[in-house]
């Protein structure tokens, strides 16, 4: 087939491919099942192959990239535009087709298979760190129906149950001693767990120097270096600092018209995971800045003196995404800047 361009419409079983050749004419339309996919582009010619970034684009565009076919991702939000009319899963193909040849189109780089791993380590820790926060907020709740309130913080709680494990819990019947019994196990296994995974996320880290690079930044700690080194395999998709802020969602939401620039919240655009991460570190710092004598700390203190300090802390990650992405471009570690 003289095919140059396809687009490809990911599913769970079956996938919907869209074809042209190099004067964009149509050369076909197929549904094949998930087992077909790879047999039928490993009959065709070398061309460019636009997959939407979504679960599994990753495997599929390394499975697809060794067959010698060059594999894009696109985010969904930009192949939206490009659906002429009616949503099914031939106009998706075909608007990813015509999305990939686009010439500005920007496009999520593919990760590896380990980095991918990674991440599915960080994914875990966040879940078993939501459960934990349940678990700890319902036996706050039971104790608070017997009278038995302590104060806010895990760390408060953690002490009161060990009290509670040495005195052998006065004042609570002996069946709600036995569901709170159960509750402490869990809890005692949900922190076990997530010690195990900071544990491996430390050893690939040891070994990773990109992470080791990121985490001379400020209010990046392991958890935030891992992350970023296994998201962003290719920081060249970026052209610079801005863009990858506004690709975690850091910088304000525009709504101009008429040649007056109106500015709002962030954006909240991306990953929100990063996003996260990077407010929770800026706050750590935003904490310290009273010791920091650095240009950084007498950039925060006079920023304090005229916004709140979430507002701060937000404009404080935004400036370390910068940072990180100049650190992961260049290949350098950070460097502290001077006061003059």
């Amino acid at each position: 087939m003289n095919v140059t361009t396809i687009g490809i419409d990911l599913a769970k079983s079956v996938f919907q491919l869209h074809g042209v050749d190099e004067a964009g004419e149509v050369v076909f339309r197929k549904k094949l099942r998930r087992g077909a996919v790879l047999d039928f582009l490993r009959d065709l010619p070398a061309c460019l192959i636009g997959l939407e970034a979504c679960a599994t684009a990753h495997f599929w565009a390394r499975e697809i990239g060794t067959l010698g076919h060059e594999v894009r991702l696109i985010p969904p939000a930009y192949v939206k535009p490009y659906v002429k009319r009616q949503k099914n899963d031939a106009a998706d193909a075909e608007a990813i087709c015509e999305a990939v040849t686009r010439p500005s189109m920007r496009f999520v780089p593919v990760k590896s298979a380990e980095r991918q791993g990674v991440m599915m380590l960080h994914r875990t820790r966040d879940l078993l760190m939501r459960q934990r926060t349940m678990m700890l907020n319902a036996i706050r709740a039971h104790l608070a129906e017997f009278g038995i309130i302590t104060a806010q913080g895990p760390h408060k709680l953690a002490a009161l149950l060990d009290a509670m494990r040495e005195d052998g819990m006065p004042g609570l019947p002996d069946i709600a001693h036995c569901a709170l019994e159960s509750l402490m196990a869990q809890l005692d296994s949900l922190a076990e767990e997530i010690r195990t995974l900071e544990r491996r996320l430390l050893a690939w880290h040891r070994t990773d120097e990109t992470s080791q690079r990121l985490e001379t930044i400020p209010g990046v700690g392991l958890i935030t270096a891992t992350a970023l080194s296994a998201s962003i395999p290719d920081p060249s998709v970026f052209k610079t600092g801005r863009q990858f802020a506004a690709f975690l969602g850091l910088v304000p939401r525009q709504n101009s018209s008429g040649g007056k620039e109106r500015l709002g919240r962030i954006s909240k655009m991306g990953d929100g995971y990063l996003r996260r991460l990077l407010v929770v570190g800026a706050t750590s710092v935003i904490r310290r800045v009273g010791t920091n004598t650095s240009a950084t700390g007498e950039w925060v203190r006079r920023l304090l003196e005229r916004k709140p300090a979430r507002v701060a802390t937000v404009a404080m990650a935004n400036k370390t995404a910068r940072i990180a992405w100049a650190v992961l471009a260049r290949g350098e570690t950070y460097r502290a800047p001077t006061v003059v």
